[in-house]
């Protein structure tokens, strides 16, 4: 019996594609500052902050990265680095115990698989300790300037209720998104996805002054805006 062949989807209508334009058009106007939000100097700077920004704010990770870049410069410092002391120079971020590992195992790999560099490969990348596909297109599109589609927690709900997508499955969605968007835009719409994410579709989303209102099928838009916390 021959294996069942993966299910291919179907490319998005023209029609599709001059909406997603239209969406992408809007929200790069209400979000100017689009773009990495972590600070880096260096693509293994950016690799170390994305592993400890995990279940933390970027700028919580900026915090920490001030003095953490400074101390520790490249992939042998942190593996010198005393297990814990490293744990104490990221405890405020939560889970410090797994992120300090992370960090140490993931430069190892850096030094022993690329020689101390960074590759600007998603494949390559995610061949490292602690580094998952969307840690690697988060580092190709911002340190490289390769085009990538980067899906996390905001990625995934805006594209579902924008339409994009319904699966939950990061993958499909990454497809998704980059079946609508030229590759020259992958980093802009990954970007500007995340961003109306976390100010505008949070959660309880802030229907009545979202940009592309009228371009979403989301059957569930507040009226009213949700009261402050």
């Amino acid at each position: 019996m021959s294996a069942k062949k993966k299910a291919v989807a179907k490319p998005p209508a023209p029609e599709e594609k001059r909406r997603a334009a239209t969406i992408l058009r809007r929200l790069a106007k209400a979000y100017p500052d689009w773009g990495p939000t972590l600070r880096f100097s260096t693509p293994f700077e950016l690799l170390v902050a994305t592993i400890l920004a995990a279940q933390a704010t970027d700028e919580s990770v900026n915090r920490v990265t001030v003095d953490l870049f400074k101390k520790y410069v490249g992939p042998t410092a942190y593996i010198n680095a005393p297990q814990a002391e490293l744990e104490k120079d990221v405890h405020s971020l939560g889970f410090f115990r797994n992120k300090a590992k992370a960090v140490k195992l993931m430069s190892q790999g850096v030094l022993e698989k690329f020689g101390g560099d960074v590759p600007p490969e998603v494949e390559r990348l995610t061949e490292l300790y602690g580094v998952g596909r969307k840690t690697a297109s988060i580092v190709v599109g911002a340190a490289y300037g390769v085009p990538s589609v980067a899906v996390d927690r905001h990625v995934a709900r805006v594209a579902q209720r924008l339409g994009f997508v319904k699966a939950d499955d990061p993958v499909k969605i990454e497809d998704a998104i980059a079946a609508r968007f030229p590759k020259k835009d992958w980093v802009k719409a990954t970007w500007c996805l995340v961003l109306h994410g976390r100010r505008t579709c949070t959660p309880t989303p802030r229907c009545p002054e979202c940009v592309v209102r009228d371009l979403c099928p989301y059957p569930k838009k507040t009226k009213v805006l949700p009261k402050a916390r």
